[in-house]
């Protein structure tokens, strides 16, 4: 296979058609090389527009929705980044590769360890990985200028959005199948948010997700 060339036409067939127009992010796409966080055994899809098995029920996500993700929260250089959903560790890489500091942290202590040797190996030393259950909140004081939930929730927990500074970006898919809403959440104040829709789509939820109360009769 020509590595190359299946990168180009991944990103000219693939994301750009999904709107995914930024040229810094599209440049991006070729730096950080997501073969090398694909799975040996899946290492020939890497460019396929697909979700990859990850294990643990887990998958990666298609090379669009990655793309769109990062255009969408649109990382500056002095953002603090908190990422719930390590998986492969190549969206922490893309994130890592424009912000300041990630935080990413995962319930699979596989995919801490195989991320931190694959970040490293790439020469990221910006990102702090951590094994926990982190999806209904991540307690940390000082806040984040971005948060991506890597997994959909049912619910989206209050928590996320007291987590962002002034100006801070959450990206989280919510809903249940067949149809999700990925939504993009702005803190405009103290205590004040704006959240647009931005697209439709459907991914494996966040282990443990906040579920909606189940109605008795």
């Amino acid at each position: 296979m020509d590595i190359e060339q299946a990168r180009f036409n991944m990103v000219e067939q693939q994301i750009r058609p999904w709107d995914v127009l930024n040229q810094g992010v599209l440049d991006l796409l070729f730096k950080v090389r997501r073969e090398d966080f694909v799975p040996d055994a899946h290492r020939s899809l890497a460019f396929i527009d697909m979700e990859i098995p990850l294990g643990h029920g887990q998958t990666m996500w298609t090379p669009k929705l990655e793309a769109r993700v990062i255009q969408e929260v649109a990382v500056r250089p002095t953002d603090r980044v908190l990422e719930i959903g390590t998986g492969s560790g190549y969206l922490t890489a893309l994130l890592a590769s424009l912000a300041e500091d990630v935080v990413s942290v995962d319930i699979v202590a596989e995919f801490t360890a195989g991320a931190t040797q694959k970040l490293r190996a790439h020469g990221f030393g910006n990102v702090v990985l951590h094994t926990a259950d982190a999806a209904r909140d991540w307690a940390d004081e000082a806040g984040f200028d971005v948060i991506v939930l890597t997994g959909s929730t049912p619910l989206l927990s209050d928590a996320w959005r007291r987590r962002l500074k002034p100006g801070g970006r959450l990206f989280a898919i919510v809903g249940e199948p067949p149809v999700m809403h990925a939504r993009l959440i702005t803190c405009t104040g103290p205590d004040a948010t704006r959240s647009v829709t931005l697209f439709e789509t459907c991914v494996a939820p966040l282990v443990n997700a906040p579920q909606p109360a189940a109605f008795v009769f």
